[in-house]
This record gives structure tokens, sequence and C-alpha cells, in this order.
């Protein structure tokens, strides 16, 4: 699996409540709505929340603010997301999700990357099966 992971940042007159409430109610529908033109087979949104245990983090470590939230998108291989990058339907949902994003996201202090996976060991699956994948 190769997954484009997304570090967002929301805009600055936008509220922590506004911001999640319009990522997960209108952004996330669009991205389910484009996810065959871009060949995605799974999109998750992890939502920033504020116990006291996040500044606990935050201070042992002497680390930044956090992102507002991550967005991660996942394609099977790297064909399949080359194979969907450059097809006219691709194209037309990545300048509507732009669009969109630009009403909610901090786009100058956010970040985008592609990733490979690289499972070290999940609970629910065998520690032994994970740890074969990575050799």
């Amino acid at each position: 699996m190769v997954k484009l992971v997304y570090c967002v940042r929301k805009r600055p007159e936008m509220s922590r409540d506004a911001f999640s409430r319009y990522w997960l109610e209108r952004h996330g529908p669009l991205v389910q709505r484009y996810a065959g033109a871009l060949g995605v087979s799974r999109y998750v949104q992890s939502h920033l929340q504020e116990p006291v245990e996040n500044e606990a983090i935050l201070k042992s470590r002497g680390l930044a603010e956090p992102y507002d939230g991550i967005a991660e998108l996942w394609w099977d291989d790297m064909e399949t997301y080359r194979a969907h990058a450059h097809s006219p339907a691709a194209r037309e949902a990545r300048r509507a999700l732009l669009e969109d994003e630009a009403a909610f996201i901090d786009f100058a202090h956010s970040r985008l990357f592609m990733t490979r996976e690289h499972v070290i060991f999940d609970a629910q699956e065998d520690s032994s099966d994970c740890l074969k994948r990575l050799v």
C-alpha cells in the first residue's frame, strides 16, 4: 500500500468545531464521491482532540503545536496511483477537492506527502506475519 498523508491546519478564522464539522460532513463525502476517479481504496480523517494528555506529551518532548488533523488516502500500489493520476476524471477530482480544501485548510501551514506503510505489528493480526512483510 502507498499512502498520501495530509497534516492539516485549520484556517485561522475557523473554530475547531466548525473546522471538524466541515471536514467531516462536507469534505469527507466529496472525497468519497471522487475516490473511484482517483483510484483511492481507503480514506481516513483523524481529528485533533484536546485532552490534557496532548499538552503533557508536547511538553515532555519539546514539540511544536500539533496539527488540527491528519487525512490519509490509500492506494493499493504506485501503479494504481499513477494509472489514475493523469486521467481527465482525476484532474477534475483534484480541482474540486482543492477548491473545497481552500474553504477550511490553511495551506501555508499544512503538509502533504506520499509514504509507504510498514506495519510493525497489528494487535488484530499475528505479529510474526507483520515482521515477515518487513524483510
